[in-house]
């Protein structure tokens, strides 16, 4: 299949869903948008407490917050939109929620690619949720490998803590709204080096779904898609050839 088949075309240009991880704005993906170098539309997620929505209130349910994103999904990617979707971490999860309800919306996902992430039925035991802030960001960049740098700017930590801390929450306090897989393909995606996430949790999806299942790998820990944007992008686009 030619790079134009891959994805479902939007004018012209195929549609790639993106969901962010704990604490992440849809800034994280803008780059992503010039690596895909105008084969598709990269849309991102936009989630309350962050960004351009950083005066809401955060969702701290996952379940919730699905259903409280999928309307303005439907708008963004338009009516009779065919895309796939991509979630790491806490966004696998989210994505997760979001197959099912588009499901029986005007838009067919062809595709889900979650990364980071043990499957939906697997409760996480390590917890960041409901310590002091400054035990709660050690815990984060433990699991994470990985501490952004405005985290240690007063202002900005004061900015972002709230929403960390909401999502933490909802990550760890998740439970799949059905226990009914989604029958889209899945692939599971993990770095090689990822502590939080053993190979054996990140495979757990392919109970996920009753379509086609597959695991790949990336040099790096759980945060590995930072500095691999390109690598992703190519696992996505090889998934729908």
């Amino acid at each position: 299949m030619t790079q134009a088949g891959t994805f479902a075309e939007h004018g012209g240009r195929s549609t790639l869903l993106c969901v962010p991880f704990a604490g992440a704005g849809a800034s994280f993906f803008h780059p992503w948008q010039a690596l895909a170098a105008d084969r598709w539309r990269v849309v991102p997620v936009e989630l309350p407490g962050r960004e351009r929505r950083i005066m809401e209130e955060p969702y701290r349910n996952v379940v919730e917050a699905a259903k409280g994103s999928v309307d303005d999904v439907v708008a963004d990617l338009g009516e009779g939109t065919r895309c796939v979707l991509f979630g790491h971490s806490l966004g696998a999860v989210l994505a997760y929620e979001l197959v099912h309800l588009l499901s029986t919306r005007d838009v067919h996902v062809e595709r889900l690619v979650v990364s980071g992430s043990p499957g939906p039925w697997t409760q996480r035991e390590r917890r960041a949720a409901g310590l002091p802030d400054e035990e709660f960001l050690a815990r984060v960049e433990e699991f994470a490998g990985f501490r952004h740098e405005a985290l240690d700017h007063p202002e900005m930590r004061e900015l972002i803590l709230p929403a960390l801390q909401a999502d933490c929450e909802m990550h760890e306090s998740y439970v799949p709204s059905t226990d009914t897989p989604v029958s889209v393909p899945v692939c599971s995606l993990r770095g090689s080096s990822d502590g939080l996430v053993t190979a054996e949790e990140a495979r757990q999806w392919r109970e996920a779904t009753t379509g086609e299942f597959t695991y790949v790998e990336f040099p790096g820990d759980h945060m590995y898609l930072v500095d691999s944007g390109r690598q992703v992008l190519d696992v996505i686009e090889a998934q729908g050839a």
